[in-house]
């Protein structure tokens, strides 16, 4: 029974990680309709600048800030000289968003190498803790758990109950409607871009600590990211949670429980579901 709970928790404190990226993907994709693929690469990249950060300061928070600064950074110049000029054909966002991934992975090959590396946590995070029942989990963990839910918290009433969310809801839903009110959609777009960007970055720093920072990572955290969007339907917040807590379950135990079929256990759901809700859990018609 203690291991059953083990690997909820694991799941947990991994949906925690996918959810800071998959947030700002669907939301990105919702309002903007931009399919971005270079995300998983904005989370390396963060990921490798919060490690140099952390090397240099010993500061952990100052490099979840660096690494989400600067990724706001390359986001900006990203969607505003590549992908905006092409317009909404989705087919060249993906094909240009994938050549920019693989640019990115490049030059953090160049830089960083090809080792395996790890951002360095607080001292204070670091050892295990005791949960009811006797179990020890490593604190840093459970701190993912605490920080992507309050995220989660943040993101939901930012989206739900402020004027700025209801905008971002009205374009997700009819932004034809939005432009005709005089709202500057532009200035909303660079502010939700902004901010998935810095989640991204975020996360890699997080991640970095979490997991490791290597070439291919990028990858291997956006095809999950992406189960997760498809699960819980692109441009919805709630969804990106479920869809988060779906997959971050699916790949704990089934990596414990059938190692050789984990890949088969996280896609597997994804297909079915999408055979009877191709829009996902919470997704709209566009």
């Amino acid at each position: 029974m203690s291991s059953v709970i083990l690997q909820g928790i694991n799941g947990i404190s991994l949906a925690a990680l996918l959810f800071l990226l998959a947030s700002g993907f669907t939301l990105t994709f919702g309002l903007m309709r931009v399919v971005n693929m270079a995300y998983g690469a904005y989370y390396l990249l963060g990921g490798y600048i919060g490690y140099s950060v952390a090397r240099r300061t010993g500061s952990f928070e100052l490099a979840i800030l660096a690494g989400g600064i600067a990724i706001v950074f390359v986001g900006f110049v990203v969607d505003r000289f590549l992908i905006r000029p092409i317009g909404h054909n989705h087919l060249a966002q993906v094909l240009l968003t994938v050549g920019v991934a693989f640019v990115i992975g490049e030059f953090c090959l160049a830089i960083w190498g090809g080792d395996n590396l790890r951002v360095a946590m607080p001292t204070w995070l670091r050892g295990g803790m005791e949960l009811p029942g006797g179990l020890f989990y490593p604190k840093f963990r459970f701190a993912m758990i605490v920080f992507g839910t309050f995220a989660a918290v943040v993101l939901w009433l930012l989206y739900h109950k402020t004027q700025i969310g209801a905008v971002v809801r009205a374009g997700v839903d009819d932004r034809e409607m939005v432009n005709a009110t005089g709202i500057n959609v532009d200035r909303l777009f660079v502010l939700v871009s902004a901010l998935a960007s810095f989640l991204a970055g975020l996360a890699g720093v997080v991640g970095g600590a979490f997991l490791t920072l290597n070439p291919g990572a990028e990858w291997d955290i956006l095809v999950m990211a992406l189960v997760v969007v498809i699960i819980g339907g692109l441009g919805s917040l709630e969804g990106a949670i479920i869809g988060s807590i779906i997959v971050g379950l699916l790949d704990a135990y089934g990596r414990w429980l059938w190692p050789e079929l984990s890949y088969f256990i996280l896609f597997g759901p994804m297909a079915v579901l999408l055979l009877f809700r191709a829009t996902g859990l919470f997704g709209k018609e566009h």
